[in-house]
């Protein structure tokens, strides 16, 4: 069903000559957005939904491209879009920079010229572009809303009490604080007053080994699982990692499975990552033999021993790409990246390990992105206290220093 068009869509984008200025350069970037959007929505509909294409929704989502390109051009380098790995493919194509959240810190770091900074991702990813953000700099975020279940789970309060009973228990001077990129302003400035540090999962190994030069022990917040494989990775003992639960006394241990303890790992973890199994696992072992699964490390232990491969999105994009043509690669992460990459990738059977998304990310899209640029520096606009943002910028300043 469709495959002439979509063989004739993709056709017409690849030959498009790649002008780099001038009106023709509008023109082009234009009618290839045109193209890659109905290309799009004629793949996914009959390849993953198979429903018919409704004409009518490409004319629309063209009509605010259309708007979102013009705004643009007029901003120059005033404005910067960066872009989530996990945003959908319209999205992904009107930012300026795509990555992961250590990336993207990276990109908003080093900017000096943006005046307007949009993040298209979950909250707290604009909220660290905010603490790393000049002071001519204002970022903003198409939806307020677009938050994340794992931040919600490392409370400030919560976080506070803990750290005072492990370090009462173990000693001040023998804790160095974690803390994961998916978390609150307040937890990183906790961080960096405790002469702590950010990390993502594309630098969690490196944050691991930066801490253990410092301290003893790592207290890591808030995602068990990335702090458990980065573990394993360093062959640190099971017995020498301990979980916290905040909802039990000294979070479920003893004093002394806190003082033995090398690693305290919070109880929070990620709800797209945590549903995938190892009985998936198996059974698309059974129907794909010489399929490759790769994984991210937010997923379970259990999954992540059982797989070929494991890192961030970073990783997962790159190992796509340096996969030979015709092979069959499962991934477990967010599903619309590995629906990005089977587009991009049509050489390479791309398939889901389950369909997971994240309804957090998939709040951001063409509407609200355009209400965003149309009110340019005048609505959303991510704020953070001057104190926290003192201490966190501590923390997120030792990650890009790892």
């Amino acid at each position: 069903m469709f495959e002439r068009e979509l063989t004739h869509l993709l056709r017409c984008y690849k030959i498009l000559p790649n002008y780099k200025s001038g009106l023709m350069y509008n023109s082009t970037l234009r009618f290839q957005n045109f193209l890659r959007l109905a290309y799009r929505q004629l793949f996914v509909q009959t390849r993953v939904f198979g429903q018919t294409l409704n004409m009518e929704n490409i004319m629309d989502n063209k009509d605010m491209i259309d708007k979102i390109i013009k705004i643009k051009q007029e901003l120059g380098n005033r404005l910067l879009i960066l872009t989530h790995h996990y945003q959908r493919t319209e999205i992904i194509d009107l930012g300026d920079h795509k990555g992961d959240s250590f990336g993207l810190s990276q990109r908003a770091a080093m900017d000096e010229n943006a005046k307007y900074i949009v993040f298209c991702g979950v909250h707290f990813m604009a909220e660290s572009a905010a603490i790393l953000a000049k002071d001519h700099q204002i970022v903003q975020i198409p939806d307020m809303d677009a938050g994340c279940w794992m931040a919600d789970m490392a409370d400030s309060y919560l976080v506070e009490t803990a750290w005072n009973e492990v370090t009462a228990i173990a000693g001040e001077n023998s804790v160095t604080p974690l803390v994961y990129m998916n978390s609150d302003a307040f937890i990183k400035a906790h961080c960096g007053r405790n002469n702590g540090a950010v990390c993502t999962s594309s630098n969690a190994v490196k944050a691991f080994e930066w801490a253990f030069k410092q301290k003893e022990k790592i207290f890591f917040f808030p995602d068990e699982h990335l702090g458990r494989n980065t573990g394993n990775n360093l062959g640190i003992p099971a017995n020498e990692m301990i979980v916290w639960d905040p909802e039990k006394t000294l979070g479920g241990n003893t004093d002394q499975e806190i003082k033995k303890a090398k690693v305290i790992l919070w109880k929070g973890y990620c709800l797209v990552h945590t549903r995938f199994t190892t009985n998936d696992m198996e059974s698309m072992r059974k129907d794909f033999p010489n399929a490759k699964i790769v994984v991210h490390p937010e997923c379970t232990q259990e999954v992540v021993k059982e797989s070929d491969a494991v890192g961030s999105t970073s990783f997962i994009v790159k190992y796509v790409a340096d996969s030979p043509k015709g092979a069959t690669i499962i991934i477990a992460t967010e599903i619309n990246l590995i629906k990005r990459l089977a587009l991009e990738y049509p050489d390479k059977k791309i398939i889901p390990l389950k369909n997971s998304l994240c309804p957090n990310m998939y709040k951001i899209n063409l509407k609200n992105l355009l209400n965003c640029l149309e009110n340019i520096g005048q609505t959303n606009i991510v704020g953070v206290d001057e104190t926290i943002k003192k201490d966190a910028f501590i923390a997120l300043e030792n990650m890009l220093n790892l």
